[in-house]
């Protein structure tokens, strides 16, 4: 019988270095979902009033030291921003146990990077989105080779609880996740705008328009997934030659969507690259 997420983590330890908004979410996903308690959850956070919020709301143990977090854990988060990510290497070298395993959420941190930071072997990196807050995200991960199956284990039933987890075979497809599931929500959320927008300036109210639109968004979703055809199929199955569809769709072909789509994630992956060799300047910031 496979075993449950609940008996998986029944006596782990969860360390959370960086203690904001995705740190909450698992945080808040593994307690909802009654995976752990809140005495298997510790944090490492230097905000007195961050502190003090998760504390209150959660019941969880939050101190100022990273090291003082880290130190009981089976597992050690690193959910801290890519800009303050050496400062959190050097605090941490040296002091994790060979059996600890740690896993990253901060975009481009390479495993070498990261195991030369920390002086340490078992370390898996991840890729959750946004979604993740509700427990609808999903997660890419790839376990570096010092990580025994016991403890991928560990990390596949943390990152379930904030929904599908896909396991990658190469550390670069870590990047490539990044740009298509990592930012793809902000790109849903812009072509969600675009069509409220273009609703209003049909005619219809906002309040209106946002509803047809997110309904639309969600139903074709999970009509999609439930019918396991081909997308361009099911875009077959909507569109009637010389009808309203087929016109809409023509200026999309013509105003070069699916080009834009593809230069916009290859944009995403490159700028993942830039982060993992350090490179600041190289563009915004995607998360």
């Amino acid at each position: 019988m496979e075993r449950t997420g609940q008996d998986i983590l029944r006596d782990a330890r969860i360390a959370f270095i960086g203690c904001g908004v995705m740190a909450e979410a698992i945080m808040s996903a593994l307690l909802r979902g009654e995976l752990v308690a809140p005495r298997q959850i510790s944090g490492g956070e230097p905000l007195p009033a961050r502190r003090q919020e998760l504390a209150d709301r959660y019941g969880v143990r939050i101190v100022a030291d990273n090291r003082e977090a880290a130190a009981e854990a089976d597992l050690v988060m690193l959910t801290v921003k890519p800009q303050t990510l050496d400062a959190v290497l050097r605090d941490l070298a040296g002091t994790l146990r060979p059996e600890q395993v740690v896993v990253s959420i901060i975009p481009g941190a390479t495993v070498a990077r990261l195991s030369a930071g920390l002086q340490h072997g078992a370390i898996v990196r991840a890729m959750p989105n946004t979604p993740a807050q509700i427990g609808s995200g999903v997660t890419a991960w790839y376990a570096a080779a010092g990580v025994d199956d016991r403890r991928q284990e560990l990390v596949d039933a943390v990152l379930r609880a904030m929904g599908l987890t896909v396991r990658v075979d190469a550390e670069d497809q870590i990047d490539m996740a990044t740009a298509l599931s990592g930012s793809g929500p902000a790109y849903v959320f812009q072509m969600m705008e675009a069509l409220v927008d273009a609703g209003v300036h049909l005619g219809l109210h906002r309040r209106t328009a946002e509803q047809l639109v997110y309904q639309t968004m969600l139903g074709s979703v999970l009509f999609a997934r439930a019918s396991g055809k081909h997308p361009a199929e099911l875009r077959n199955m909507v569109t009637t030659p010389g009808g309203t569809t087929a016109a809409a769709l023509y200026q999309m072909e013509k105003g070069g969507l699916r080009t834009v789509i593809a230069q916009a994630v290859w944009a995403a992956y490159k700028r993942a690259q830039e982060l993992g060799e350090g490179r600041k300047n190289g563009g915004p910031e995607l998360r």
